[in-house]
């Protein structure tokens, strides 16, 4: 039992006998105990009175001072308000720490509830998205950033990656938007100005696309040469292997200019491939055809067309990713191994898979395979003669078509690649 208890308890005891004292002395002894208890009733609700008034009050009074187990509740009830006081000064502190950091900060920040109401941003946000305080506090983010690829990236839900799109403010502004969940239901969105980038990007683009094809006209002549030179009898003998050698690399150069105008295609074509019905049996049949022509890889390729649904999309573009796609199985799969096409749809879209029993990929270079060059082992794909272009190209293909990519590798086993289309590219036969 505490002191304060104690106290009070000595404290009614004592009133109880020196008033039941007093009232024996006259004769009424229980009207004494009565009248002690009744006092000490009223300074109980007196100090309770006092209690309720300095909690509803707060600060404008001074903590209320009293004997025994109320002057414990008091000191209690004052430690309780001072430490609550003291975190909320650490919690404004923090708050006005992160408002500076973040407000100091090149990227926009805008704090964004469960139903994607703005409830705070800062100044670089204000400068890139052309916000207003207090006007556009607690509007819906879509309401002010109208770009349908935003709308599409927020109603998705899937906040892996940003979102580029170009800026209200100026059609050479270029932003990438973020949106990153924390907490139960708050979320973030970053803005960036990728300006800058997008236009060194669009430099590079421009000159591999103008390089490769100020290229295409001398590397036909030398081809020609080289063809002609080859069907020439009175050449001595030694210089055959070079020519055949120089012819080689010849093609290999053409081949890889090809690919690289038709990769600088696919990334300047900013628009959504077209909604061409395609006969996807009749393609993979003549892509399985072509790959048989090769002369490389496993004798037979099985076809798996589980489904009726057709393909909505650019027949060009998509023959050559998934050509590309069975030409590199056929590549990296040894004579007595095994490849399948397939192609089949689900409640989520369809998806269009060449698996296959090769050498298979190491899980660490499966992430940086669709980059353009790169290669898991040079020396081998020069003799090959690949480009290392293949990939990128499917990349861009299916990005043009919504569509995805998803790599699945097993070293000395082999590869899936799998491409999965969404519902709205998908049709009745």
């Amino acid at each position: 039992m505490g002191h304060g208890w104690r106290q009070s308890l000595l404290g009614y005891a004592g009133l109880l006998l020196v008033a039941w004292l007093i009232a024996n002395h006259f004769g009424y002894p229980w009207l004494g105990l009565f009248c002690a208890t009744f006092i000490y009733l009223i300074w109980h609700l007196t100090n309770l009175y006092r209690l309720e008034r300095w909690l509803r009050k707060g600060r404008q009074l001074n903590t209320p001072e009293s004997l025994g187990v109320w002057g414990d509740v008091f000191q209690y009830f004052y430690r309780l308000r001072r430490r609550d006081r003291e975190r909320k000064h650490r919690m404004a502190r923090l708050l006005r720490e992160f408002r500076d950091s973040t407000g100091a900060m090149p990227d926009g920040v805008v704090v964004l509830n469960q139903l994607g109401e703005i409830r705070w941003f800062n100044r670089a946000a204000a400068r890139l998205l052309d916000l207003r305080v207090p006007q556009d506090v607690g509007q819906r983010i879509v309401n002010l950033i109208r770009h349908p690829d935003f709308i599409h990236y927020v109603k998705r839900g899937e906040y892996e990656e940003a979102v580029e799109i170009p800026s209200e403010l100026g059609s050479d502004l270029r932003l990438t938007l973020q949106i990153v969940p924390y907490a139960e239901s708050q979320r973030l969105l970053l803005v960036r100005d990728v300006t800058r980038l997008h236009q060194l990007q669009k430099v590079r683009r421009e000159f591999v696309a103008n390089v490769s094809h100020e290229l295409r006209t001398p590397l036909t002549v030398i081809a020609g040469y080289l063809d002609t030179f080859n069907t020439e009898t009175g050449l001595p003998a030694d210089w055959y292997g070079p020519l055949r050698e120089m012819q080689r690399q010849s093609r290999r150069m053409s081949a890889i200019v090809k690919d690289l105008l038709e990769l600088s295609r696919l990334e300047n074509e900013t628009r959504e491939a077209e909604y061409k019905k395609l006969d996807i049996g009749s393609m993979l049949s003549r892509i399985r055809g072509e790959a048989l022509a090769l002369g490389e890889g496993p004798g037979d390729i099985h076809m798996d067309i589980s489904s009726e649904i057709q393909l909505l999309g650019a027949e060009n573009e998509l023959y050559s990713a998934f050509a590309n796609l069975v030409f590199n199985a056929m590549k990296y799969t040894p004579p007595d191994g095994r490849i399948v096409i397939s192609w089949r749809a689900e409640e989520k879209g369809a998806y269009f898979s060449v698996q296959d029993t090769g050498i298979g990929i190491p899980a660490e270079h499966l992430p940086r395979l669709t980059e353009r060059f790169y290669r898991v082992d040079p020396s081998r794909s020069r003799d090959s003669g690949g480009t290392g272009l293949g990939l990128a190209i499917v990349k861009h293909v299916l990005q043009h078509h919504a569509a995805g990519l998803e790599i699945v590798s097993v070293p000395g086993k082999g590869s899936t690649f799998t491409c999965h289309f969404p519902l709205q590219r998908l049709a009745r036969s």
